[in-house]
């Protein structure tokens, strides 16, 4: 097995640049240590003073002294978080996603990790169900923290039920080790009807809200469900009426957890107020937003923005037509915008289009999970016009779509040219009239 971790990224201007270090090195040791994954190295170049052993692709071997001032970074970002490889998960979730997805997608989206390094360093939910004793106590005794864990059900006799692993029912153990550590939590609950509702969710919220300081956050998100279970646990989504019920026990929650905690603790993701047909609730309620990218809070985040952007804008542009692409679930909170926009400003035509997901299933909703053949089909030509896609739609580090096309392939199907838009609504004006709108300092 080869030794080291690989370099994937140098940043310009750093240490790491001005040591000649380049992509494809590999990283052997910090301080003759040797190293076996991300956390290794991450404690190793934290010091001010280290010593690297770097190996080029050709096998030349570089010893490296490194001194940083204060503030200072290395520079460098490496291609895994062990030399081993990912630590995959050992669970059967009867809703699992990655078990409803066909062939043909991208191949990472078919890696079911569940590593406890990916949650440190990047907010990956895990289990926590494929954890030995030696790395429970490494965590705990090196303060890894936050931990983003993936709790579904407090009982442990209804955890294993849902995960289809013994191993799952050691979470509060491990949960309330990590609060003895003061290591940071944040939870998250996948709901699924008539499964982890009712009790079993009354008790799996107020067991994690016990264990506050130490857990930060708990999310509530609907189960995802799509076309491909025909082999799988027969399961269904929550009725509109179900989410409204949820969201008035979720507001009583949150009046008890702030009036104890000074936060409101948990929060329901934006596809339960839709369900619901409810306003999205104040900024405030999110506290300082702890799970935006779990889907929660993110339409709030994005109406602010919006808002304080609205003054900036024009009240007329030369001709321009522009277009909006979303899923279902974001069709209505779009069209509002759209109005608004075109009442505002004198020559801006926006046409909004929702693409039904009929690769997953027209259950699936979020935009996010669209794939470029569905846009492609669903758009037609806009003879050479701007479209807008959201960032959410392509992979974190290239612009691929979840059926492994391109952006330029979606470009030519469609006859149209796209602009990416970053998940902020300043950003998303900024895109629909088509220049910044950044107010430049006078010198």
């Amino acid at each position: 097995m080869p030794k080291g971790l690989v370099v994937a990224a140098v940043h310009p201007g750093s240490i790491a640049e001005e040591m000649e270090i380049e992509v494809g090195d590999r990283v052997l040791e910090v301080n003759e240590q040797e190293l076996n994954d991300i956390i290794d190295f991450q404690f190793g170049v934290s010091e001010e003073e280290f010593l690297l052993l770097i190996e080029k692709p050709d096998g030349e071997l570089w010893e490296l002294d490194i001194e940083k001032g204060s503030g200072e970074f290395l520079g460098l970002e490496v291609e895994t978080v062990s030399t081993k490889g990912l630590k995959k998960c050992s669970n059967n979730c009867s809703f699992c996603f990655v078990a409803q997805m066909p062939e043909g997608m991208r191949p990472s989206l078919y890696d079911k990790d569940d590593d406890y390094r990916l949650s440190l360093t990047q907010g990956s939910f895990i289990t926590l169900s494929n954890l030995s004793e030696e790395e429970v106590s490494r965590i705990t005794s090196l303060h890894l923290t936050p931990m983003y864990v993936s709790v579904h059900a407090w009982n442990p006799e209804e955890r294993v039920k849902l995960m289809k692993n013994p191993q799952a029912g050691k979470l509060p153990e491990q949960i309330r080790r990590f609060a003895d550590a003061g290591i940071v939590v944040h939870a998250q609950i996948v709901l699924i009807p008539e499964h982890n509702d009712g009790e079993v969710l009354r008790e799996t919220v107020e067991r994690l809200a016990e264990l506050y300081p130490s857990v930060q956050s708990i999310a509530v998100v609907p189960v995802g469900l799509t076309r491909y279970r025909d082999k799988l646990t027969p399961l269904r989504g929550f009725t509109g009426e179900e989410a409204s019920q949820l969201l008035d026990q979720a507001d009583k929650w949150q009046k008890e957890y702030f009036a104890k905690t000074g936060r409101r603790l948990v929060y329901f993701s934006d596809e339960f107020y839709v369900l619901a047909g409810r306003e999205f609730p104040e900024s405030a309620v999110y506290d300082d937003f702890p799970q935006l990218e779990n889907g929660v809070g993110m339409a709030r985040k994005f109406i602010s923005e919006i808002e304080s952007g609205w003054e900036l804008l024009p009240t007329e542009v030369a001709e321009r037509n522009v277009h909006l692409i979303t899923g279902a679930a974001a069709e209505e909170f779009f069209r509002s915008w759209q109005k608004r926009l075109m009442e505002r400003i004198r020559g801006l035509r926006i046409v909004l289009h929702k693409i039904d997901n009929e690769f997953f299933g027209l259950s699936v909703t979020a935009a996010g999970l669209l794939t470029a053949r569905d846009i492609a089909q669903q758009l037609g030509d806009l003879q050479g016009e701007e479209f807008l896609i959201p960032r959410t739609m392509l992979k974190a580090d290239e612009d691929i779509f979840l059926d492994d096309l391109s952006v330029e392939w979606l470009e030519q199907q469609v006859n149209g040219k796209v602009r990416i838009v970053e998940n902020d609504g300043f950003a998303f004006l900024e895109n629909v009239i088509g220049y910044s709108l950044e107010v430049e300092s006078i010198e």
